[in-house]
């Protein structure tokens, strides 16, 4: 079978939203040292090898707001999507604590390898997919881990980021503190966005409406908490968006 580097999902859908999943999977494609980075099973099913549970809340955003929805099918320990292309930090050596063993030793050419092959098509498509509209709002879909090595636990359910381009978050986060149940993080656990990843290049950079959704991962390890998520964020994205003016 033949490598495919991500999945459209809903691909025909022609809503003006577009569900982004940057780290969808923890997959290890077969040109990267013979499909292992050299990590036990343990870890590549940790937060550190690919976002847990944002591909199933990803995918029902998709399918309740009749949107497409691009999801990345590498780990972002072979190399990160969200990450601009001179980034420091585009292949990670270490990651919370863990070494990763196919990378230590990784030249400019395994590097240009996996751009190529991983990296570059992602975003072709992804930046086809936003061209389809004239109006496109991106929805970024990421997950978190509650506590990083040697940090303390972090409270909040659920943190919406932005940079540059607060006119959809903002309401977003007002509609999310609403909810008596919820702990909501801005610009937290990360604080906005960084030069070149994907929202600054897909939308920042085309001024299209954005924001970038992390939801704690261990409240969404199942199907059905994915799912439960998705119908509870997809009625406050449509109506964040009805108090932007474009």
């Amino acid at each position: 079978m033949t490598y495919e580097p991500f999945q459209i999902v809903n691909g025909a859908a022609t809503s003006r939203w577009l569900i982004t999943c940057d780290h969808a999977a923890n997959t290890v494609p077969p040109f990267v040292n013979d499909g292992s980075l050299g990590l036990a099973a343990g870890d590549m099913a940790r937060h550190i090898a690919y976002d847990v549970g944002a591909a199933g809340v990803a995918r029902e955003l998709a399918r309740l707001l009749d949107a497409p929805a691009i999801l990345s099918n590498f780990s972002r320990l072979v190399i990160d999507p969200n990450r601009g292309e001179d980034d420091p930090t585009l292949l990670m050596r270490l990651y919370d604590g863990t070494i990763i063993p196919a990378n230590r030793h990784a030249d400019r050419a395994e590097l240009e390898q996996r751009l190529n092959r991983c990296h570059r098509p992602y975003h072709r498509a992804l930046s086809e997919l936003a061209a389809r509209q004239p109006d496109t709002v991106i929805v970024s879909v990421h997950s978190y881990t509650r506590q990083l090595q040697g940090r303390p636990p972090r409270p909040w359910h659920v943190g919406v980021l932005y940079a540059a381009d607060a006119r959809f978050s903002r309401p977003l986060i007002d509609l999310l503190r609403a909810e008596p149940d919820l702990c909501i993080g801005e610009n937290e656990p990360y604080g906005g966005h960084l030069p070149g990843d994907a929202i600054a290049r897909h939308a920042i950079a085309h001024q299209r409406h954005n924001t970038l959704i992390e939801i704690r991962n261990d409240l969404i390890e199942t199907e059905a908490t994915q799912k439960a998520w998705a119908a509870r964020l997809a009625p406050m994205l449509i109506a964040a968006l009805g108090h932007v003016s474009d």
